[in-house]
């Protein structure tokens, strides 16, 4: 793993957690191509707050033949901006976890949820007190809420595609997927 800033103190902090690391200007493709950056199959463009760097960056990235480029934006507009010069996937960590941290917020039994694109999704649920005890089938929501039981997580143990005879225990976690809406209410639900 090649990190890469144009500070050296920041390269030097990080030269023990990576396995190399390089002080240069990474929007400079002749500096690029001296690292061998296309002999990488994915770079990461975690350039702060400085959008124009982050640009360039892609642009020069993609200007040397990097098959693929994922960057970090701050906006959705920065995003398509980054999108329309050749970036193969934009994360916006900042608004990823605020959609989170809101359905967590809203949905108190929900520990953890999984964006699986626009529409769906898959989420951790601590079950209510009113599902302990019951089986899986009592839940099972499919016809109704379009949402599926993938998972039972009980101890250390995850039971894939449990059988919908099994009870529910206080201590487990139940995960499903589904529409994002239905997951949302199956959540409410329980």
């Amino acid at each position: 793993m090649l990190g890469i800033d144009r500070d050296k103190d920041v390269t030097q902090q990080m030269a023990d957690e990576l396995t190399q690391t390089v002080a240069l200007d990474s929007t400079d493709e002749d500096a690029l191509r001296a690292v061998d950056i296309t002999s990488f199959d994915t770079v990461i463009v975690g350039i702060g707050a400085d959008f124009e760097s982050s640009l360039l960056t892609t642009v020069a990235l993609k200007g040397v033949g990097v098959r693929r480029v994922v960057c970090k934006a701050i906006s959705e507009r920065q995003q398509t901006i980054l999108l329309k010069v050749g970036a193969d996937q934009v994360i916006l960590p900042e608004h990823e976890a605020g959609q989170r941290l809101a359905y967590m917020l809203t949905t108190p039994l929900m520990l953890d949820q999984l964006p699986l694109g626009p529409e769906h999704s898959i989420a951790e649920l601590r079950p209510a007190a009113g599902y302990v005890g019951r089986s899986l089938r009592a839940l099972d929501e499919r016809d109704r809420l379009r949402v599926a039981i993938v998972a039972l997580k009980r101890l250390d143990q995850v039971i894939i595609a449990p059988p919908l005879d099994t009870l529910v225990g206080q201590d487990d976690i139940i995960v499903v997927i589904g529409p994002t809406d239905d997951v949302t209410r199956f959540a409410d639900l329980s």
